[in-house]
Parts: C-alpha cells; sequence; structure tokens
C-alpha cells in the first residue's frame, strides 16, 4: 500500500466500487492488512470521545467488504460436523500465549474481532467480527456478542445474555457496555443501547432503540430520541417491570406491556452481589 494513501481512504474507495472486486489481488491485500488491525484492536467500528461514543463508519464499510470479498468455502472438522463461511471470516487463530480463557464446549470467536487479556468464555458462547471485548470481561454460556458491539473491561455477560450486533446501517451506532457493567442472564441489548459503566442490568431485560425506561428514582423516562441512543445512567440497576396498557379495553383484561424500570443506583450491596470472584478467573 503506498504511504501516501491511509487504510481508510483505501476501505472507503473499495466499498465504493460496485464491479471489479471479485479476485482482485489488490482489495484482498487491503482487506487482510484491515482484519489485521481489527481483530488486534487498533482500529474499533465505535470509539469514545470526550463528546461521546462515535462510529467510525469506514471501518464498517471494511467489514461488509470482506463479505464482498470473500467466497463460500468449506470450513468443515469432519464429515459430521459440516460448515461453510465466507473465507474472508475463518474463526480467530488463538494461542495460550494470548491469555484468553477459552473453557471447551463449542464457543466461537470470528477473525476480526478483538478479545483481551483476562476474557473468560464458558462455552457455548460467540464473538462476532467487529466486536471488541476488553479486559477481565466474562463472556458466560449461551451469551452472544453480535458484530461491532464494544464491551467494556471488568463485564460479566451472564448465562444467554445477547449483545446485538450493529452493522448496517453504517452510521448506526453499534450496543456499548461500558465498564463493569454487569448483564444478568437472559437478557436482550440491542439496537444501539448504551450501558454505562458500572450499570447492572438485571436477568430478563430486554433493552432496544423502541424501549423506554422508567428512572424511579429521579423520577423520569429514558428512551431513544432521533440520533440519541437509549442509554443506561453509570450505576442505574435496571430490572424488569411492566406498565398498564392505556386503552379502556386494554384496562378492563388487565393487559400490561413489559417495561424496564430502575429501581435503584448502585450501592456497596450492590457490589456484593454482582462481584465476579477472581478465582474464577
Amino acid at each position: 500500500m503506498s504511504d501516501s494513501i491511509t487504510l481508510q481512504q483505501q476501505i472507503e474507495r473499495l466499498y465504493a466500487q460496485e464491479t471489479g472486486l471479485a479476485g482482485s489481488a489488490e482489495a484482498l491485500e487491503v482487506f487482510r492488512e484491515f482484519r489485521g488491525m481489527l481483530g488486534r484492536g487498533a482500529i474499533r467500528a465505535a470509539e469514545k470521545t470526550p463528546a461521546g461514543w462515535r462510529v467510525n463508519h469506514w471501518v464498517k464499510q471494511g467489514i461488509l467488504l470482506g463479505f464482498r470479498l470473500g467466497q463460500l468455502t468449506d470450513v468443515s472438522i469432519n464429515d459430521q460436523f459440516r460448515f461453510f463461511d465466507k473465507s474472508t471470516y475463518p474463526l480467530k487463530p488463538i494461542s495460550v500465549s494470548d491469555g484468553i480463557r477459552i473453557v471447551p464446549g463449542g464457543s466461537s470467536i470470528r477473525e476480526g474481532a478483538f478479545v483481551a487479556r483476562g476474557v473468560v468464555c464458558m462455552p457455548p458462547m460467540y464473538v462476532n467480527v467487529g466486536a471488541y471485548v476488553d479486559e477481565g470481561t466474562m463472556i458466560d454460556s449461551h451469551a452472544l456478542v453480535g458484530s461491532c458491539a464494544q464491551v467494556g473491561k471488568h463485564v460479566h455477560l451472564s448465562a444467554a445474555a445477547q449483545v446485538g450486533g450493529v452493522l448496517e446501517p453504517i452510521g448506526a451506532l453499534p450496543v456499548i457496555i461500558e465498564d463493569d457493567v454487569f448483564v444478568g442472564g437472559n437478557c436482550g441489548i440491542f439496537e444501539g443501547t448504551i450501558v454505562q459503566r458500572r450499570a447492572v442490568i438485571a436477568a430478563g431485560v430486554i433493552l432496544t432503540g423502541g424501549t423506554a425506561v422508567y428512572d424511579t428514582v429521579n423520577e423520569r423516562m429514558l428512551r431513544k430520541a432521533g440520533a440519541t441512543p437509549l442509554i443506561i445512567p453509570e450505576g442505574a440497576v435496571v430490572v424488569a417491570g411492566s406498565r398498564p396498557l392505556s386503552s379502556a379495553w386494554a384496562s378492563r383484561q388487565g393487559l400490561q406491556v413489559s417495561t424496564p424500570v430502575i429501581v435503584k443506583y448502585r450501592d456497596s450491596r450492590t457490589d456484593a452481589s454482582t462481584a465476579l470472584e477472581e478465582s474464577l478467573r
């Protein structure tokens, strides 16, 4: 690659090219450099700035470019375990020197994802391309870290927690889970929701772009507004609640809808109940 042309410029040019990419050695070389930097955490789909979280559109473009460049390839383990995927996105090569603990039992980390030292992966779990998982985080059984999701340090993603992926539209913010967050079992966090540091999301809570969250401590309602995503405040403890439907007919039927509720903000008792024992690491 020419020193005068940045990787970002190369990706943007190739992404805009509608034809002629198939079999292009130049495009594959650029993409492999891009994927390597993504996998090392040198570039990210989103990053925090003094003004808040910012989407790196060109990184998302590079990820999508990889799907266009890849050919469907047989990546089967044997005749009984058959798998077929794009040649540009194999499994991430990991060795013991990477310092990631992957317990046997069917977990997968796709190439182009960054997983830091000290992360614990319990089987089976999955980390998709473009995701960033920082130091000391635990990804529990049946948990998903979707494409481009950003997960901070010392996060606990409990069993069956789903952190949604956001590749398209290009400008959409991926799901952000900041440092020291606890995400309970069977939670779902989707559509660019930001969970700020030290928050606790109790088991079974679902957060989406259309979710209204009721903060009983500060007597306010939190929700997505235009380009501003749903933001769960620092230290908030969110539980699954409900509220009655407003129509007369629904009221007569006693119908309610699920509603996440902030019941308090994190304290020493909450810290004790959500602490991840160091011995588990």
